[in-house]
């Protein structure tokens, strides 16, 4: 990547001083929508991250993709979006004003003879793998027989929402089959629509004057296989969610209702490409028996173009989707361990998960390049519409000291669906719950599901720890014990204070051993399940076995002090 000389910074800084001034970052239409939604304030952030050049990050950026998504309008100005794929290096970027594409859209591409100078020109940049995107808005320069170039006249970067993560790879020798033209959708393409869980939109305002928010745009949608709906052969219905509040698609269609869409089969490398007109429904009837949804988008198709293997590359069909997660309540448990209770940040439902299974999340910590990565165990009852994560503060624990110290109520984190086989695999069985420490927390998930049960199963829940201070969601244990008949609890304190009283806050005083559990059930059907640190465990499970407990009926899950 070439270095910035000091006229060209000089001249990109007039360049943002003279935006942040005096320009919006949005046309008209654009806030409309805002002020519609009651998110003006949106202005003074965007001012902030809407620039007119492009980072030195986002050309970095760009330069390394193997693809880009492209909206611009055809011959008679309608919408549409392709995808541009190339060799590494095919995009460039000469100076932080301008985007170089190495390849122009295949032949039978709608957009095969849109890009001549000074047409708009919309760009998404996106990896799918890691879920970044951000977006060029320009206009096509110059005359450049085999490549485009892009004047750039906007660029920002945009949330991972509903972004699948996909790897890519690229194939070689697979021929392109012809391109197909119509006006209704095949019972193929149908099918095709309705699994996908991804597709891009081009949307475009062009005003009078120059504006640098005028110009295409193209953007990502995505959802559960299915969040698109085939109403007939020529209209698609499909939900809009809580986004950045941009709204750059929703205000390009609120002054042109004509937008172009973009199915691609990540198995085949297949682009179906639809051009037609959208109409927004608000907040109808419809809209809200959609979970999450905030509006309704109908699609009446006019024009489609499908493109057999039309790109070079390849991604996983199936792929692991990502979901912003909203904290509603944060909530101290003892002098270590705070739970975090979270929701959609849509407001729609979250995937149930089954007691014992933990939630993989994301932190963007400051200072750290890139998203840390954890995952705790679940605390909460399956039952719940929340997600609970109980997380206990290591002393140099960077993820731990951060959900303690900086996530406060409304702040966003990004989490993967639920996971784990540490789960109840029997129904009837007796079942005893053994941990220690912070190990209580997929314990109390499990107790949650046992006690919903009602009566029937004897069910044993034992716990360690070092004293009435450090006992995390010992009232709710307590109340779930005495929620129905059947459920035994016994906990030990091995250091426990004065003031914490033996047969009200703790049964007995020591460490948990495999013969305080054989003398709590007898029963040789009992399946137990140990979740602690990795030498409690082993110590546990030594002294069940030496009881004559058979190893297929002991289940661990241990944890390490990762912060």
């Amino acid at each position: 990547m070439t270095r910035l000389s000091t006229d060209a910074k000089g001249a990109i800084g007039s360049m943002t001083r003279g935006w942040n001034q005096s320009s919006s970052p949005f046309h008209w239409g654009e806030q409309r929508v805002h002020e519609r939604l009651g998110v003006r304030e949106i202005e003074d952030w965007a001012r902030k991250v809407v620039r007119p050049y492009l980072p030195e990050e986002h050309r970095a950026f760009h330069t390394a993709l193997p693809f880009l998504v492209v909206a611009a309008r055809d011959e008679r100005e309608r919408p549409w979006a392709t995808l541009l794929a190339g060799p590494e290096g095919f995009v460039t970027s000469p100076d932080p004003v301008s985007l170089v594409i190495d390849t122009k859209p295949v032949s039978g591409d709608a957009l095969e003879r849109s890009f001549s100078p000074g047409a708009d020109i919309g760009i998404l940049g996106i990896e799918l793998a890691t879920r970044r995107r951000n977006r060029v808005n320009g206009r096509v320069g110059g005359n450049v027989t085999d490549a485009i170039i892009c004047e750039v006249q906007q660029t920002f970067g945009n949330c991972p929402q509903y972004i699948r993560e996909r790897e890519w790879q690229r194939v070689s020798g697979v021929p392109a089959g012809p391109p197909s033209r119509g006006t209704r959708l095949t019972s193929s393409q149908i099918e095709w629509i309705a699994a996908a869980d991804t597709f891009f939109i081009a949307t475009g305002h062009r005003g009078d004057g120059e504006n640098p928010a005028f110009g295409m745009d193209a953007s990502h949608r995505g959802g559960d296989r299915g969040f698109v709906e085939v109403e007939s052969e020529t209209r698609l219905v499909f939900p809009d969610y809580a986004g950045n509040n941009h709204f750059n698609t929703m205000g390009n269609l609120v002054l042109d209702p004509r937008a172009g869409f973009l199915f691609v089969d990540f198995e085949t490398g297949g682009l179906l490409q639809l051009t037609g007109r959208a109409t927004i429904d608000w907040g109808s009837e419809a809209v809200t028996r959609i979970p999450g949804a905030r509006r309704l988008l109908a699609f009446d198709i006019e024009e489609i173009v499908e493109l057999p293997a039309a790109i070079a590359l390849r991604w996983d069909a199936d792929a692991e989707s990502v979901r912003t997660l909203r904290l509603v309540n944060k909530i101290p448990e003892t002098e270590d361990v705070v739970s975090f209770e979270f929701e959609a940040r849509d407001g729609g439902p979250l995937p149930r998960f089954e007691p014992g299974q933990h939630l993989p999340i994301e932190l963007e910590i400051p200072g750290r390049n890139g998203a840390v990565r954890r995952t705790y165990s679940l605390s909460g009852s399956p039952d719940d519409h929340r997600y609970r994560i109980s997380v206990k503060l290591e002393p140099l624990g960077l993820a731990s000291r951060h959900l303690h110290d900086h996530v406060e109520r409304g702040a966003f984190i990004n989490a993967r669906r639920p996971a784990g086989d540490f789960v109840m695999s029997c129904e009837n069985c007796p079942i005893v719950l053994v941990s220690a420490g912070i190990g209580v927390t997929p314990m109390v998930s499990m107790l949650h599901a046992l006690a919903a049960e009602g009566e029937g199963r004897p069910i044993v829940f034992v716990h360690g720890a070092r004293d009435g201070g450090h006992h995390a969601l010992a009232r709710e244990v307590r109340e779930l014990a005495n929620s129905r008949d059947g459920i035994r609890l016994h906990v030990a304190y091995s250091q426990p204070r004065p003031k914490d009283e033996i047969g009200r806050d703790y049964d007995s005083e020591g460490r948990i051993g495999g013969r305080l559990l054989a003398r709590l059930i007898d029963q040789p059907e009992a399946q137990y399940y140990l979740c602690g640190p990795t030498r409690f465990m082993a110590d546990v499970q030594t002294e069940l076995e030496r009881c004559g407990v058979p190893i297929g009926n002991v289940h661990t899950e241990s944890f390490g002090p990762v912060g």
